[in-house]
């Protein structure tokens, strides 16, 4: 799960945004003229705010880009005015970018292969993020397990139990998520058959434009049975398309033993997800790159 904030803990993120190139990806620097330092893109989280969304909005606003999030890298932790500050940073594939606007903030947009970043760079600090994104893939295929959103008790509900709906926080939850999925690129968003699956996932569907694929194998209770289930997951795994699943916490296991299994690795560990929580598989052809987890609510 992403690290709560510590007491005082100043909390940012950003990324190493990157464009393809001829001879390599290029990534962007930006210029402070309060500090007349160059840096990678990064801000403040504003309160309450996910830093998945901070990364993204922050990178839009320095750099005028639009990112999609790939592989999380090492954050940074350093003191300001004697207050621990920790940065939280992804590689960020620049999709679209507007026109560089320079303003107080940021005055100046520099795109410079990676070696001649590393030499421009003011601090060691983001020369050892840049490297640790360099050293890696710099494409990966998200693959994204999310458990569906708070939907009351069982007990308390009079009908059928794949008709439960989500309750008011687990609706709020799944607008929130909507947004913080979305920084990742899904292409396709599947869903067990159960409405308070479905309903998880609604929001993102809208947001993306595209439609939810249901996946009975993926229903609590199915005929199909786990070895269907674990098949159809293994083979979403083998796809090479971001994919977001949503499913229950009974076959939350299964189905990320599935996925790991096909990729030749162990399952990353952790307690099992909270409610509206997810994990992301970061896919490097056949190999998992990395792994990070995720509440809406932190």
């Amino acid at each position: 799960m992403a690290d709560r904030p510590g007491a005082g803990e100043i909390r940012a993120a950003g990324a190493v945004v990157w464009r393809p190139a001829e001879g390599g990806p290029e990534v962007a620097l930006v210029h402070r003229p309060k500090y007349n330092d160059w840096t990678l893109p990064k801000g403040k989280s504003e309160p309450g705010e996910h830093v998945l969304a901070t990364a993204v909005r922050e990178v839009a606003e320095e750099t005028g880009c639009r990112v999609t999030l790939g592989r999380r890298l090492s954050p940074s932790r350093y003191k300001v005015d004697g207050r621990p500050k920790r940065v939280d940073y992804w590689a960020g594939r620049c999709q679209e970018q507007a026109e560089f606007v320079p303003g107080s903030e940021v005055d100046d947009l520099a795109w410079l292969p990676v070696a001649a970043a590393a030499a421009r760079l003011t601090y060691e600090r983001d020369v050892v993020v840049l490297g640790e994104f360099a050293a890696g893939p710099v494409v990966t295929v998200p693959w994204i397990l999310l458990r569906h959103a708070s939907a009351g008790s069982r007990s308390g509900w009079g009908g059928a139990d794949l008709a439960r709906p989500l309750d008011a926080r687990g609706a709020a939850d799944a607008d929130r998520l909507a947004g913080l999925l979305s920084a990742f690129g899904p292409e396709r968003v599947v869903s067990s058959a159960a409405e308070r699956c479905v309903a998880t996932v609604r929001p993102l569907a809208a947001l993306a434009g595209g439609s939810i694929e249901i996946e009975a194998a993926f229903t609590v209770g199915s005929r199909h049975g786990a070895d269907v289930a674990a098949v159809r997951a293994a083979a979403l795994a083998e796809e090479q398309r971001p994919v977001v699943i949503c499913a229950h916490r009974e076959n939350l296991p299964l189905l990320l033993a599935a996925a790991c299994a096909r990729l030749g690795v162990t399952p990353p560990s952790g307690p099992p997800l909270r409610k509206a929580a997810f994990c992301v598989l970061h896919v490097d052809g056949e190999t998992l790159a990395a792994t990070e987890r995720h509440d809406p609510s932190s």
